[in-house]
Parts: C-alpha cells; structure tokens; sequence
C-alpha cells in the first residue's frame, strides 16, 4: 500500500485497540496520550517503508516516508536500502531469487518490527525524557508527512520537520520525569506491524516470517491474499475503500474515546 493508507491504517489500529482496552478496563489514556500513541503508530505504520530510497541529491522518487526529511532522510533511506539488501545476500538459499534492491525484505519482517518497538522501549527506559523527545520527533514527522500527505508536499520537509519539532517539544514538557514510556515503543512496534498485514492485501506480500523457512530451499517467502483478492497498489480499492474505511474507524474510535473528556469538559457527567 502507499504511504498515506498505513498511516491511516496505523492511526485507526490505535485508536480501535485503545478502545477495546478502554471497554475492558485495561488501560485508560488522557486525550494527551491518545493524541500521542496515534501520531506515533501512525508514523510506525511507515517505517517499513524506509527501505525504498530515491534520487537523494534531487529529492525524487523512494516511499512517502523518504521524503520526511527532505534529502536527510532519503539518505537514510539508502542506506537502510543497502542494508535490507545486504541482509537478504547473506541469508538466502538457492530458491530465493536475485535481488538488486532491498525494499520488502528485511524491514518486513515481523522480527524487525517488535525488535524496533522493543529496542524504542529500551531506549526510553534507559535514556529517559530525552530519548523520548527524539523517538517523538521523529516518529511525529513521519505521520504529519502520511496523514496530511497534500498540505506536506505543499508545505515542504522545512516546514514538517519544524512542526514536528515543536509538537514534540510540547509533549516533552508534560511528561513526568522517571519513567520509561513503554508505549511508545508498543505504538511504534504496533504501527509496524499493521504495515505488514497492509502489505499482506497485495500482490506482492512480504516475508513476513523470516528467519522461518515456510518453504524448502526458499527463506524469503512472501505472503500474502491469493492474486484474484490481492489490492492494487494505489488503485480505487485501496485509495477510496480503504482510506475510506481506515478513516471511519478512526473516526468513530475517537469520538467515543473523546465523548466522556468532552462532556466532562462541558459539565454535562453525570
């Protein structure tokens, strides 16, 4: 899927998972942190996608995510391009073709992305507020550049990244001191992982269990929906259905996650 579809997708598995554990009594969060674990699963449901670089001296080409940065982060792109690739090199067997681009191989793997959640919650812990502050910036620009994807290129990365910045910054001085912040790697490592079922609807899937050799003589075997269900990349299906629905989920999620702050807010609680 594009870029603006896992976000959204992202932002509404939030929203629906936060309420579900709100009517379970699981865990309640403030308006503040419901803003926040969206923005951030929003912005992990791209991460994924960090592997498809473009032209980085012309600012071309590469995954909606590459662009956050401007040319900064089309680098980074490459460079994790380069990585995802070398890793595919080193592990494939005889039934794995040949590749010469890295793009959903190793970021697309289930194992990458609860390593990044986890690794996010380590730093957190061990680093604290600061660390938070960078995991926030980062993880809030990428959002703004899938959700708002028009006003972003309108705009330009100077003006994403600066907003970002100042959001982050926002958050930061609320926060409590002597804390880890668990959920913020489990937004990010959540966000990830709903790239991947995206990816599952279409005809390309990903190796979504790699190391785990599902076939003989083949590591990196891609799932995904048979080819007559499979979901055109950036085709009607995918752009006005499922926008569309991810939207309305999220939406929906919270406006009744919102309802009981708002009423509150208006004197209207019983």
């Amino acid at each position: 899927m594009m870029g603006p579809s896992h976000a959204l997708s992202g932002a509404a598995a939030w929203l629906s998972g936060s309420l579900a554990l709100e009517h379970l009594d699981l865990f309640h969060q403030t308006p503040l942190q419901l803003a926040v674990g969206t923005a951030m699963c929003a912005g992990g449901a791209l991460l994924p996608d960090m592997d498809l670089s473009g032209k980085v001296t012309t600012n071309q080409g590469g995954a909606t995510v590459a662009h956050t940065f401007g040319v900064v982060s089309l680098f980074w792109a490459e460079c994790l391009e380069k990585i995802s690739l070398g890793v595919y090199n080193l592990t494939r067997r005889g039934g794995d073709p040949r590749r010469h681009n890295g793009h959903r191989t190793f970021t697309h793997t289930l194992i990458f992305n609860i390593a990044l959640g986890a690794g996010t919650i380590a730093l957190c812990a061990r680093f604290g507020k600061w660390a938070v502050v960078g995991v926030l910036f980062v993880t809030f620009a990428m959002a703004l550049r899938g959700l708002f994807e028009t006003w972003a290129k309108r705009a330009g990365w100077i003006v994403v990244t600066l907003a970002a910045a100042a959001a982050a910054w926002g958050v930061h001085q609320t926060l409590p001191g002597g804390r880890g912040y668990p959920a913020l790697g489990v937004a990010i490592g959540v966000g990830g992982i709903v790239h991947l079922l995206g990816d599952l609807l279409t005809d390309r899937g990903c190796p979504l269990f790699w190391p785990i050799p599902i076939k003989k003589r083949k590591l990196w075997h891609c799932v995904g929906v048979p080819d007559a269900l499979a979901v055109k990349v950036g085709g009607k299906v995918e752009v006005l259905a499922l926008r569309t629905t991810f939207a309305a989920i999220a939406i929906i999620a919270g406006a009744v996650l919102l309802a009981p702050d708002v009423m509150r807010g208006l004197g209207m609680d019983a």
